[in-house]
């Protein structure tokens, strides 16, 4: 089988390799880079600037460790089947990279293997798409064995789409009397067929991975905590805020996808409740539709999240444009069945970067809003607050008479819920306590 992947194939760190899946190889060497934006009227571009599109764009091929010497924002006039852009762009923009000793050129955008491929030979240095590089950063962040098992399977989607009408080294090697495949045709069916084997495997263990999971959250349903969830546009500053609630320590930088794996800590609110923190994955827009399915599971904190608080960057100039894009993840999976429909109604917007702004008293707030700052702290007590009285929104106010025998079941309310009222007869104690509803089911089930 041979292991020179063909023109086109492959993303920056991995290369189609014989077998099935890739590994991140980082280089000691500068690699020069190009960004460019095609910019059209489409309805997902139309609220969203194009010098903040391409600022993500630049941020994203930065981050891991590109260094930008040319970028571009090219109107598109109409999709060309060939190379996207118009024949001048094209030309053009080649010019402008061997000026530059170009080494790869980024693609805001989704190319065919064709156009992939053509734009290589006009440009002469490495063509990847948005998806690719996408993919190629996932590859390198996912530290976890379940982010490290959707990375490889986002990718094999990836590179199964890309089988077709591609590999023209192999398509050349046709033989045989006009009804028998040659070589070629061999090659490819044989690659499509160990990817799709590959592909198999790691959809069952990426299941038993879900099950573990699964669980897992049973394990916490049976010493129950309120989950709450950090959801938002990637970079807009979630692990930050994550790290100054809890006092955790991880990973925050100023760049994107700098999380990728679920990392889960305790905090506890002003009432004294206990509850569990979950940092998620960084939503971005035009997510690649291989991350999307494969990268589900990381969402499942969310579905199951008592709270959930969506983080926004209020001092970016596309604040808003980012907003729809996560709410647009969240309603898809409204349609999967992964979320239900009333999410909203358990959902913060967490305005964060105040600071950027002169400070939380600076920023508008609407309903549902909490103005933070989680690199200087302001803020963070108001939404604790929140957070709170959220919580309590959710829970059952009910009245016990219990014996004064009954130490343990007395026990068992203040360790799962909030005693609202006591008051200790001679031989019955009036309570009234907040619970969630699973534990209020379970306090009174005829067995316990």
């Amino acid at each position: 089988m041979s292991t020179e992947p063909p023109e086109g194939q492959g993303s920056l760190n991995h290369p189609a390799p014989e077998g099935a899946g890739w590994t991140a190889k980082p280089t000691a060497v500068i690699t020069r880079a190009a960004v460019i934006l095609p910019w059209d009227n489409r309805p997902e571009h139309a609220a969203r600037a194009a010098e903040a599109r391409l600022a993500e764009a630049v941020g994203l091929a930065a981050s891991i460790g590109l260094v930008i010497v040319h970028t571009a924002t090219l109107p598109l006039r109409g999709r060309r089947p060939a190379t996207l852009l118009g024949e001048g762009q094209a030309a053009t923009q080649g010019e402008a990279m061997r000026a530059q000793q170009v080494d790869v050129a980024v693609i805001d955008a989704q190319l065919s293997p064709v156009q992939q491929r053509n734009l290589e030979k006009i440009w002469g240095c490495k063509v990847i798409d948005r998806t690719g590089l996408i993919l190629d950063i996932f590859g390198e962040r996912a530290r976890t064995r379940e982010g490290a098992l959707q990375v490889e399977l986002a990718h094999l989607e990836y590179q199964r789409s890309r089988l077709v009408r591609s590999w023209t080294h192999l398509e050349r090697q046709r033989g045989g009397f006009g009804f028998l495949g040659g070589p070629g045709e061999t090659q490819i069916e044989a690659d499509r067929r160990l990817i799709g084997d590959r592909i198999v495997r790691l959809k069952r263990e990426l299941e038993q991975v879900r099950r573990t999971r699964g669980l897992h959250r049973s394990a916490r349903k049976r010493v129950p905590y309120p989950i709450v969830a950090l959801v938002g546009y990637t970079n807009a500053g979630k692990s930050t805020l994550f790290n100054a609630l809890t006092g955790a320590e991880v990973e925050a930088r100023d760049q994107l996808f700098a999380t990728l794996d679920p990392t889960m800590r305790g905090l506890r609110l002003p009432s004294g409740r206990q509850i569990i923190l979950s940092d998620t994955v960084g939503f971005i827009s035009q997510l690649p539709t291989e991350l999307v399915a494969a990268f589900r599971a990381t969402l499942e904190e969310v579905s199951q999240a008592d709270v959930i608080l969506h983080i926004r960057d209020i001092a970016h100039p596309d604040s808003a444009a980012q907003r729809t894009d996560v709410t647009g993840v969240l309603e898809g999976m409204v349609r999967d069945g992964t979320l239900d429909a009333e999410w909203p109604r358990r959902s913060i917007e967490v305005l964060n970067k105040a600071d950027l702004l002169g400070g939380v008293e600076a920023v508008p707030l609407r309903p549902n809003c909490v103005a933070v700052s989680a690199v200087t702290g302001e803020g963070l007590d108001a939404l604790k607050a929140e957070i709170d009285r959220r919580i309590a929104t959710g829970m059952d106010v009910v009245h016990y008479d219990l014996p004064q025998s009954d130490g343990q079941r007395l026990a068992w309310l203040y360790q799962h819920g909030e005693i609202v009222t006591r008051d200790d007869g001679e031989d019955v104690i009036h309570v009234t306590v907040r619970l969630r509803p699973e534990d209020r089911a379970r306090f009174e089930r005829p067995d316990r």
